[in-house]
């Protein structure tokens, strides 16, 4: 039997790899219904400084897609804000890469989502790959031609 009823996960998922395929998948281990929230391309410009490779419509396309994905949503400014995406969906689990762990927003968004009986459980972060490298390799090729 899985842990949570109802688990979710917010992120650009741009240049879609290995490293959120294992978040998914991990986040779905744990609950019965996932839901995966993906930032629109002006949310992810302004949470990451970067514009997405992908464009938003195709990366939710592709996020849906996923055999492990429930529920693909599109996470717009107000959504980004915890508490209004937890009245929304009213998951029993918010999950994130470990790479969030400890850090002070986060750790108040816990205290808060556990006095409404939910949870935050952080997974390790892929190593060997993220968007970033994949972004750099790109740019790297691009200069060479």
């Amino acid at each position: 039997m899985k842990k949570y009823k109802v688990g979710y996960i917010a992120g650009v998922f741009d240049l879609f790899h290995i490293g959120h395929l294992n978040l998914l998948r991990r986040a779905k281990e744990q609950c019965g219904h996932l839901i995966v929230g993906v930032l629109v391309d002006e949310l992810a410009v302004a949470c990451k400084n970067k514009k997405p490779f992908i464009p938003f419509e195709e990366r939710i396309q592709i996020v849906e897609s996923i055999k492990y994905v429930d529920q693909a949503v599109t996470v717009v400014q107000e959504t980004l804000d915890k508490m209004v995406a937890w009245e929304k969906y009213r998951f029993d689990c918010l999950f994130s890469g470990d790479d969030w762990r400890g850090h002070p927003v986060w750790i108040m968004e816990e205290k808060k989502l556990n006095a409404l009986g939910a949870e935050i459980m952080f997974f390790t972060y892929t190593k060997s790959i993220s968007s970033t490298q994949l972004r750099q390799a790109i740019n790297e090729s691009k200069s060479e031609v």
